[in-house]
């Protein structure tokens, strides 16, 4: 008998299976944001509109000063620091915020344009904005 089960969610099975599978290989990048590690920080949402691929961070206690961004090579890579916030004198008996350096990177799609890229820290939330290339904007074409 098999150890893996295949209900009625095949793409949450098939992304449990690749966690079990990074998990057993040691892990490295994740193929898609989809498979990314659970617990991995910053948490993203990435999107598109029609001329722009935004990705949202959710960084809340960074200092955006400590935040480094760079794009190379098609990804897009975020890194920086959360420091622990703690009262002077007192003890952690539990910790569950995260603390220490981090890194990200987020694979862009070919119509990105890493010449026109946006970034701005508000709330806890660092919001990239990454301009598509003209060329692969929809266009309308005059039947003559």
């Amino acid at each position: 008998m098999s150890d893996f089960y295949f209900g009625n969610d095949l793409f949450g099975e098939l992304d449990r299976l690749q966690r079990h599978m990074s998990g057993v290989f040691g892990g490295g990048f994740p193929a898609s944001i989809r498979s990314s590690r659970a617990g991995a920080f910053p948490s993203l949402n990435i999107g598109t509109t029609e001329d722009a691929i935004e990705i949202v961070a959710f960084a809340p206690g960074i200092d955006p000063s400590k935040l480094e961004l760079s794009i190379d090579k098609g990804l897009l890579t975020i890194a920086g620091e959360r420091t622990a916030v703690r009262e002077e004198g007192a003890r952690a008996y539990a910790q569950e915020r995260f603390k220490g350096t981090f890194r990200r990177v987020v694979e862009l799609p070919q119509q990105a344009d890493p010449d026109n890229v946006q970034a701005r820290y508000t709330d806890g939330l660092l919001v990239i904005k990454v301009g598509k290339r003209e060329a692969s904007k929809p266009r309308a074409i005059t039947v003559q």
